[in-house]
């Protein structure tokens, strides 16, 4: 076969067109294949965008390219557990137990450095007077305290020896307080204040003397369908810890601030009960992920 100058001339300039579509529609396909979309669970009247953002700040070390997007409506915890193992939802927070992770892969860092184990009270207003009677552990064991049938704090505080009253969904739990069902309802330092002003209706307070400690980690869960996504969360984490900005996004969060400014931990009267239930893997002997927020005393007991 005999091919000319002119022939071969355009024979390599059809192969060359060729060859450039090919790597443009792969080099999309790759493109297309890095973006990737992380479902949570629809943000609460009474949540703030702390852990989300924290999130984003974790994954934008990754080399992939990542969109967000919630579901259409606020799911209850049974429900996002379940949208999580089944991979509809991407990933969830909250306290740890063996169980928690056992069913999903966890980034054992805690989002709240320890801030989320110190519980703060919230009770109905022209109640402190009975609350200034409190100093020990068998005063506590006369107060009935609420929480959500599904908490892990519900067992810790059951295992302590308190009397709880549990509901299925965490609203019903301000109502249940102001309608005298039961006496207290603890909650975060973080998350006391949000709350607070969420149901400006009813007639709560935050106590003003004691804390209730105990070493529950709020860990990013992430769908056993994903470890990719779960290896980025974690790496992401991890350099934020190392490059500072970590630290940078915990106090410059306007939620830690109003905690940090509001709570007053180290004037409070602490009382510690034990976590029968924290796993073994907690890294307790990594300082650097917790603060000591009651001074000199420990603020962690295992």
């Amino acid at each position: 076969m005999h091919v000319t100058a002119t022939s071969f001339v355009r024979l390599y300039s059809s192969l060359a067109k060729t060859l450039v579509l090919v790597v443009f529609f792969l080099s999309g396909s790759i493109t297309a294949a890095e973006k990737k979309t992380v479902v949570t669970n629809m943000k609460s009247n009474v949540q703030t965008d702390y852990m989300n953002g924290l999130l984003k700040l974790a994954l934008s070390y990754s080399n992939k390219e990542y969109n967000y997007s919630t579901t259409s409506e606020v799911y209850s915890r049974p429900r996002v557990m379940e949208s999580v193992k089944s991979g509809s939802i991407s990933v969830m927070w909250g306290g740890t137990s063996e169980e928690m992770e056992r069913d999903f892969i966890p980034i054992r860092i805690d989002a709240y450095r320890g801030l989320m184990n110190h519980r703060l009270f919230f009770i109905r207003e022209g109640d402190q007077a009975r609350f200034d009677q409190i100093n020990t552990l068998d005063d506590l064991k006369k107060v009935k305290f609420g929480q959500g049938r599904s908490w892990q704090d519900a067992s810790i505080l059951e295992g302590a020896g308190l009397h709880v009253i549990k509901a299925t969904k965490k609203p019903s739990l301000y109502y249940m307080l102001d309608g005298g069902r039961f006496d207290a309802f603890p909650r975060g330092a973080n998350e006391v204040w949000t709350e607070l002003a969420a149901f400006p209706d009813l007639k709560l307070t935050v106590e003003k003397n004691l804390v209730l400690i105990y070493p529950l980690p709020t860990y990013f869960f992430v769908s056993p369908k994903d470890p990719a996504l779960a290896k980025d969360i974690e790496f992401g984490l991890e350099s934020a810890i190392k490059d500072g900005a970590f630290d940078r996004y915990f106090y410059n969060s306007s939620e830690v601030k109003e905690a940090l400014g509001k709570a007053d931990l180290k004037n409070r009267r602490a009382i510690r009960i034990a976590n029968p239930y924290l796993p073994k893997a907690t890294p307790l002997d990594r300082k650097e992920l917790w603060l000591d927020l009651m001074g000199n005393q420990p603020a962690l007991v295992q």
